[in-house]
C-alpha cells in the first residue's frame, strides 16, 4: 500500500492542476485576462488557493499555460495515407475542439487578445506554424505538393488564416467548422497535385471524423474529446444569465 502513494499523490497533483487550468479557461474566456480572478478560477476549481499557487506562481504564469495548451495537448490522431490530409487535419481537428474543449477556447482568447503584456502569445502560432511547415516538408518528400510551393509558405498561410477565420466567425455568429473547411477546400488544390487533391476530406465534421472516426461523422456524437461538461455545468451555476457576472463574486485578488 506504502509503495503505491506516491503515484496517488502525483495522479492526484495532475487532476488537481488540469482541474484548476480548466477552470482558469473558463474564466479566462468569459472575461479576458484583465478582468479575471483567481479568486474566481479556485471556486470554480474546488481547490485552496494555496493549492493553486503550488502550481502556477502568478495569475501571468496560470493564464501562460492556459495558452500553452494549444500546442502542447494533442489528441491521439490515427496517420492518414498523405501528409496533406493531416495538414488539413491539424486545423480540422483544432476547430473540432474549440466547440467541445474549454482549455481550447479559453487558449485561443488569450492569444487573441491584447492584455496581459508579459505573456507569451507568439509561441502558439510559432508552434501551429512549426506542425504545419513539418507536415509539409514530409508531403513535399512524398511527391504530394506541387513542384512551385515552398512548405514554410502555406503553413504561415493556413495559421493566419485559421486566426482571422475565428475571429470573425465569433464576431458574425458564423459556424467555424464550416469556415474552416472552406478554407481547406479552396486552398488545397494549389497546393498539391490534382490526384491527391481529390482525395482529400476537407468536409465539414472532418475534426470528428480524425479524432473518432464513423462515429464523429456527424461532428458531435461519440465526442469524448475533452469537453469538461462538469466544468460547463460549473460555469452556468456560477455565472448570473441576466449580467453574465459570476453570482456572488468574491473579493477582487
Amino acid at each position: 500500500m506504502r509503495a503505491d502513494r506516491p503515484q496517488v499523490k502525483q495522479d492526484r497533483a495532475v487532476r488537481t492542476r488540469r482541474a484548476i487550468l480548466e477552470a482558469a479557461a473558463v474564466v479566462f474566456e468569459e472575461r479576458g485576462y484583465d478582468n479575471a480572478k483567481l479568486s474566481d478560477i479556485v471556486r470554480l476549481a474546488e481547490v485552496t488557493k494555496g493549492a493553486l499557487y503550488f502550481h502556477f506562481d502568478s495569475k501571468e504564469d496560470l493564464a501562460q499555460a492556459v495558452i500553452d495548451a494549444q500546442v502542447n495537448t494533442h489528441p491521439a490522431v490515427t496517420p492518414q495515407e498523405f501528409r496533406a490530409q493531416q495538414f488539413v487535419d491539424i486545423g480540422m481537428i483544432f476547430s473540432h475542439r474549440l466547440r467541445h474543449d474549454v482549455l481550447m477556447r479559453g487558449s485561443a482568447r488569450l492569444t487573441l487578445e491584447q492584455s496581459g503584456r508579459g505573456l507569451d502569445r507568439a509561441a502558439p502560432y510559432q508552434g501551429w506554424i512549426d506542425l504545419h511547415t513539418a507536415l509539409m516538408v514530409e508531403a513535399k518528400e512524398r511527391g504530394e505538393l506541387l513542384p512551385h510551393v515552398d512548405p514554410g509558405q502555406p503553413a504561415r498561410l493556413v495559421v493566419g488564416a485559421f486566426a482571422g477565420l475565428n475571429v470573425m466567425s465569433q464576431t458574425l455568429g458564423l459556424d467555424l467548422d464550416r469556415e474552416v473547411s472552406a478554407l481547406y477546400t479552396s486552398v488545397m488544390p494549389s497546393l498539391v497535385f490534382p490526384a491527391v487533391a481529390a482525395l482529400l476530406d476537407t468536409a465539414p465534421g472532418r475534426g470528428s471524423r480524425a479524432l473518432h472516426g464513423a462515429n464523429g461523422a456527424n461532428g458531435a456524437r461519440g465526442c469524448d474529446c475533452s469537453a469538461r461538461q462538469a466544468v460547463e455545468r460549473a460555469v452556468e451555476r456560477a455565472v448570473d444569465p441576466v449580467v453574465g457576472a459570476p453570482a456572488g463574486a468574491l473579493a477582487a485578488d
